[in-house]
């Protein structure tokens, strides 16, 4: 380093005059061999969820004179468990909230408690500790189970066990019925909320 800077300082000045190593011959070529030793993963695993779509579209179905009902399908959600290491007495659970309904044009808001679901399990192995949560109606609806007609403006139960340790090295699915179901002067024009889906242990 020290000498390139006298270099410098030489090709300044035009005062001191010092020797350059010889230029490579043009027509030469060397090799550097480049190696890395990977080893294998010894991780403990993990705990992941993923979802097979990032949106969904509600279309008008089942509509009556004093109710409008919308409905689609969930993307279908996965639990993977790849841990090897599980505490006993451990459990998971996937739970969902939503947003209010905002309109594109500034129409008054739908509310979260108008978004119901059923969750569908797809795959909960073969151990039968996986299941699927239960129904939640509309705040427009008659209960199908006690309490159960608040829609998802709070975390609700899309699929669970109660035993991390026993299903742990599968993958587990599940999808829900979407319905939204509001008054039938509601607003026309687009309207967009977020389902959000947490995992929990």
């Amino acid at each position: 380093m020290k000498r390139n800077a006298v270099v410098a300082c030489a090709l300044l000045s035009g005062a001191i005059l010092i020797p350059l190593p010889a230029a490579a011959d043009p027509g030469g070529s060397d090799q550097v061999r480049v190696t890395v030793d990977i080893e294998e993963i010894r991780e403990p695993g993990v705990l992941a969820l993923s979802i097979a779509g990032d949106a969904v579209t509600l279309t008008e179905d089942g509509s009556t004179a004093l109710v409008r009902q919308f409905t689609g399908s969930l993307p279908a959600v996965t639990v993977t468990d790849t841990r090897t290491d599980v505490p006993a007495g451990a459990a998971w659970a996937v739970l969902g909230s939503a947003s209010a309904f905002t309109g594109a044009a500034g129409q008054q808001p739908i509310s979260a408690d108008h978004l119901g679901w059923k969750p569908r399990l797809l795959d909960g192995g073969d151990t039968g500790l996986v299941s699927e949560g239960e129904e939640v109606v509309t705040v427009l609806d008659e209960q199908t189970q006690p309490g159960n007609d608040v829609g998802l403006v709070d975390q609700e139960l899309l699929v669970s066990t109660f035993d991390s340790q026993a299903v742990a090295g599968g993958a587990y699915s599940v999808d829900a019925d979407l319905f939204l179901r509001t008054p039938a002067d509601v607003a026309a024009g687009q309207y967009a909320s977020t389902l959000t889906l947490s995992l929990f242990e």
